[in-house]
């Protein structure tokens, strides 16, 4: 019998020294970007007695969901569909706002029962040290920090294999951009970075990232070198540069570990994807780009990966973006490039922003979003498909101190999870994971923070939550569903804190 509703079941984590610091970097005036929607529930075992100070909490463990205070606390005014934030220095009483989660079995709802067969026949094969597993995730501020993708990525490839970190650009293309473990070197300045922005709609090769930089500068250069200190990441075996041939394009050349391996001519007759391939032996590597400064040289990302077994997670998260602008990405070039990738699981992360954009009439968005998931069942209709709906997300008066429900973000969920069951896709409500509407208060209010001060963003420690609970959807029907989380992922908020924020 066909499958309903997958089964998540949340872990409530500890607190975690150096990993309560808030995002901070470019972002937009509307906010970050992440997923959605109220999700259906079902009750899960509770944690045996002694089981909740084991170093490696059960993927099914979790605590009751704590609930906000019936009565408001000294100095914590409620006002009228809406709540005052309590001051850092208020005290902390038991009847202080504490975070919430949403009720235990928060799902990703699939009513055709068949949105993740292909992930977890994937999950298979690697487990059997047959093949890889590919997920690719898109989104806004919310994956661009790559913390709970971070989370996702380690979890797995701690139990399936680790077949390298995926695709990341060489260059920054904005001051902030960074990958937790990856942080690309060179001079980001030297470089024009090319993406669909806000007032500037216009269809262009951006590329599978949705973002590309390019430059004609002698000397202009972009650096990637494998971490040291992160347990998933630390090797490779294959680098592989994504360009742009196009007429007049320049030269650039491939350094790995100091030693030139390739000098590449970006000219050609007409526009078209290029690829560079370079392999070496496993282990840690340092892969750079040189301009030569004849002519342009467009960058869409660098391969990092492994010939092994195991897992591949691509973070493909954009500051400010919405889901809609994937219809300005040259279609023919950003399906060659997804289908390159050869995805198990896509994953739409989308929805933040969206909530915030009030002048945007609804029956548009959902043409857009119908339109946007339909471009990716197009291209890789063999892969599995999640929407993940955006955060809860009020009105923050910052003034006033005082918060306020934003409906709007109910109506973007319920437009996403339409669009996931019209397309043969699953939809994981963020918003009901968080505890529901006005939830951000909580988890701003939390000790240690889960959420920024903005009420829009998580903290390290939020992302490494909400990581855990996708997780945990996402293996749900799997033979993995109730297998314990490698020890080491227990250990590794400081990780994420750390070095994602550093």
């Amino acid at each position: 019998m066909a499958r309903v509703i997958r089964r998540a079941v949340l872990v409530t984590l500890g607190g975690c020294a150096g990993a309560t610091q808030t995002l901070s970097g470019p972002d937009h005036a509307g906010g970050a970007d992440l997923s959605e929607s109220r999700m259906h529930a079902r009750a899960s075992p509770a944690v045996a007695p002694g089981e909740a100070a084991s170093a490696a909490p059960s993927i099914t463990a979790h605590e009751p969901p704590t609930q906000l205070p019936t009565a408001p606390s000294e100095g914590v005014a409620v006002a009228h569909n809406g709540a005052r934030v309590p001051r850092a220095d208020e005290p902390d009483t038991h009847e202080r706002i504490r975070p919430i989660d949403g009720p235990p079995g928060l799902v990703v709802e699939d009513p055709s029962g068949q949105a993740l067969d292909a992930f977890h026949v994937a999950l298979e094969r690697a487990a059997a040290g047959l093949g890889q597993v590919r997920i690719v995730v898109y989104g806004a501020s919310h994956v661009a920090s790559d913390l709970w993708t971070y989370t996702v990525r380690q979890a797995l490839q701690l139990r399936f294999g680790d077949a390298g970190h995926g695709f990341i650009l060489p260059v920054k293309p904005w001051r902030g951009y960074r990958h937790v473990g990856y942080e690309p070197e060179g001079d980001w300045r030297a470089w024009r970075t090319l993406r669909v922005r806000t007032g500037h709609l216009v269809v262009d090769r951006y590329g599978l990232a949705g973002v590309s930089v390019e430059s004609a500068q002698a000397g202009a250069r972009g650096a990637i070198s494998t971490p040291t200190d992160t347990p998933v990441g630390t090797s490779a075996s294959r680098f592989e540069l994504w360009f742009l041939r196009q007429p007049g394009g320049g030269r650039f050349e491939a350094w790995i570990d100091g030693t030139l391996v390739g000098i590449e001519s970006t000219d050609a007759p007409a526009p078209q994807a290029g690829y560079a391939t370079y392999v070496v032996p496993d282990g840690p590597h340092r892969f750079e780009v040189r301009v030569h400064g004849d002519g342009p040289v467009r960058l869409f990302g660098l391969v990092v990966e492994r010939d092994e077994p195991g897992v591949v997670l691509d973070t493909l998260g954009i500051n400010g973006a919405r889901l809609a602008i994937q219809l300005h990405w040259d279609e023919p070039l950003w399906r060659e490039h997804l289908q390159r990738r050869r995805p198990d699981l896509v994953v739409l992360a989308y929805g933040t922003n969206e909530a915030g954009d009030d002048d945007v009439p609804v029956e548009r968005y959902e043409a857009e979003v119908h339109e946007a998931v339909a471009r990716v069942r197009r291209a890789v209709p063999e892969a599995s498909c999640v929407l993940v709906g955006p955060t809860d997300r009020p009105y923050y008066d910052r003034r006033r101190r005082l918060a306020t429900d934003r409906p709007r973000t109910r109506i973007v969920a319920d437009v996403m999870r339409r669009a996931a069951f019209a397309h043969g896709c699953g939809f994981f409500d963020v918003q009901a994971f968080m505890g529901g509407p006005m939830s951000m208060v909580a988890w701003v209010a939390a000790d240690p923070p889960l959420a920024s001060p903005d009420h829009v963003h998580l903290t390290a420690a939020g992302y490494e939550r909400l990581g855990r609970a996708l997780l945990d959807a996402l293996l749900d029907g799997s033979p993995w569903a109730t297998r314990a989380v490698p020890t080491e992922l227990a250990t590794t908020s400081n990780t994420v804190g750390n070095l994602a924020l550093r």
